[in-house]
């Protein structure tokens, strides 16, 4: 899973946790049972003509009122000069299309530079200020790990992997996040999430797994063993992964070897395929005589996607 989706999906999955850490004065009026996302909010460029599609936007009711409003959150993974202005425009036209509040969160996600970011966008003119758009800035590399890692939020355990860490603490990082979401007892699917993040962030060296195994040896013998099974899990989790993302890769290939280039529809169901019907159709794309039967095998053996819970 690349880095985009892999936030996106962190916050989808938990955002009631999300809000409950990064924004804990919009928690106390957010009414958590009415949270809902809007499906792939499209804006067109009129000017360049393009297309973009904003990372994240939640519908939730105000707490003790019939009234609804918006949380916008755009994960930002590097710098991009012009990102106040791309924020406005969402802001804007969101507003224009649904009618209601927008509350617009920017979270920073790069590991350089650590300079901090704008959490504003301004339009004035010598005599008048005509604009001044603020939106809220979470910038995880400006954040210090202790300072979350006593928060029993799967998030904060997540997103450690990507703030502010000495290079003595790194193995003590990984073992405190283990540690949090074995207390927290989540479900497999939500757990393996976490551990992505930490195995794909927070890779330690020889030396410093070792440090990280004698973190673990010290632990007393019930935390240990659970520790232990559940770093388990992920490591196994995580390299099914990587196989599975390998054999999509495989298949585009072999597809637009055989029949030129993938539609975009084409390759969204590719990436619904299970990983024994990748390895099914690497070998059916050889006897395929056109594109159209490609299409109806990939329809007929993918898998509808299916939100963690």
């Amino acid at each position: 899973m690349d880095h985009d989706r892999l936030f996106k999906q962190l916050l989808t999955t938990f955002f009631a946790e999300f809000v409950e850490l990064f924004l804990p004065e919009v928690n106390q009026y957010l009414e958590r049972d009415s949270i809902e996302f809007l499906d792939k909010e499209m804006f067109t460029d009129l000017t360049g003509g393009e297309r973009h599609e904003v990372d994240l936007v939640a519908r939730a009711r105000f707490q003790g009122r019939d009234t609804f409003f918006f949380i916008h959150v755009e994960s930002q993974g590097s710098r991009e000069s012009d990102f106040g202005n791309r924020m406005f425009r969402y802001f804007a036209r969101l507003h224009e299309k649904f009618n209601l509040p927008v509350y617009p969160v920017a979270l920073f996600s790069y590991d350089a530079p650590m300079t901090p970011e704008s959490e504003l966008y301004e339009v004035t003119f010598p005599n008048r200020q005509v604009l001044s758009f603020r939106y809220q800035v979470i910038q995880l590399n400006r954040l210090n790990w202790r300072d979350f890692v006593r928060s029993p939020n799967p998030v904060a355990a997540a997103l450690m992997a990507k703030m502010q860490i000495a290079a003595e603490d790194r193995p003590k990082v990984k073992l405190e996040c283990l540690r949090m979401i074995a207390t927290l007892k989540m479900n497999p699917a939500r757990s393996a999430l976490i551990g992505e993040f930490m195995l794909r962030y927070l890779r330690l060296s020889q030396s410093e797994t070792a440090v990280y195994n004698r973190y673990v040896e010290s632990l007393k013998a019930p935390e240990r063993s659970q520790v232990v099974a559940l770093m388990h899990e992920w490591t196994e989790g995580f390299i099914e992964e990587a196989v599975h993302a390998k054999g999509k890769v495989v298949a585009m290939r072999q597809l637009g070897h055989r029949f030129g280039p993938v539609s975009a529809e084409l390759r969204s169901q590719v990436e619904e395929l299970s990983l024994d019907a990748l390895d099914d159709l690497v070998t059916a794309i050889l006897d395929f005589k056109d594109v159209a039967e490609a299409q109806a095998w990939i329809s007929q053996h993918r898998q509808n996607p299916q939100n963690i819970t």
